[in-house]
């Protein structure tokens, strides 16, 4: 069977080397793709993008050479709104379309404007709000030169987040997985209006975790989207035949 492609999209604050442990742990059926935004990670000394549209053009530039079935797509946090606004830039231009949307941590895109946005002010509440964040790691938060770096990449990307505008459009017609931490902080209305965004069933599994569960559970993770692009590679199935390892025996799965 083909490798299938992830084209992983990162958190605000993030990188591609977010993605260093679904390098290292993806199945032998999984080809990552993660991806870096201007300004941070490989592209460091390049100028921070503030604008939604922008930052879409530039991703889909980066990764038009790997839209070639089969292939899905993975978001976490902000990245998930990227995921979002990137199949909708992949269908308007008529590209081939991902199998799969891999969503975690994220919040339905139509209940953003109802979301309060962090706001990056002093030093020491900066690091207060990524305390509550939760994800970063001691070392950065007790780094004054991380701290300075890490920034003004968060006030872009929040700034990002508050340029967006939502628009309602014709619904997706692909399976969106939507993958949560029982400790996160979203609301049953967040979850649901994910529905509206495709024509298909959203499946919502949840983790034991805070809203950056996907470091204690990246294994279990890329096993469920490895399972679910076999699936969707064998035409012929009808039973999805994904058995959690031990470890995912506390994983919790919800249809809507």
């Amino acid at each position: 069977m083909e490798k299938a492609k992830l084209i992983c999209l990162p958190y605000a604050g993030g990188s591609r080397f977010a993605y260093k442990q679904f390098v290292e742990m993806a199945p032998s059926s999984l080809q990552i793709i993660p991806v870096d935004l201007p300004g941070r990670g490989t592209r460091f000394s390049e100028q921070l993008i503030y604008n939604p549209d922008k930052i879409i053009d530039d991703i889909l530039y980066q990764i038009e050479s790997y839209l070639k079935p089969p292939y899905a797509i993975y978001g976490h946090s902000m990245g998930t709104l990227l995921a979002y606004l990137l199949t909708k830039k992949i269908t308007r231009s008529r590209l081939p379309l991902p199998l799969h949307l891999f969503l975690s941590g994220g919040k339905a895109p139509s209940t953003l404007e109802d979301e309060p946005i962090l706001k990056v002010l002093d030093k020491q509440e900066f690091i207060t709000q990524l305390i509550e964040i939760g994800g970063i790691p001691e070392k950065v938060l007790n780094s004054p030169r991380l701290i300075k770096i890490l920034k003004p990449i968060l006030q872009a990307d929040f700034q990002v987040i508050k340029n967006f505008n939502y628009q309602k459009t014709p619904p997706f017609n692909l399976p969106i997985t939507l993958l949560l931490g029982t400790d996160e902080n979203i609301t049953t209305h967040q979850i649901a209006d994910w529905q509206v965004e495709t024509s298909k069933k959203v499946e919502v599994v949840w983790f034991p975790g805070g809203h950056f569960f996907l470091f204690d559970h990246t294994k279990e993770i890329l096993e469920l989207i490895a399972s679910n692009l076999q699936l969707h590679q064998k035409p012929t199935s009808k039973v999805l035949n994904f058995v959690p390892n031990q470890s995912m025996k506390s994983v919790v799965k919800v249809m809507y």
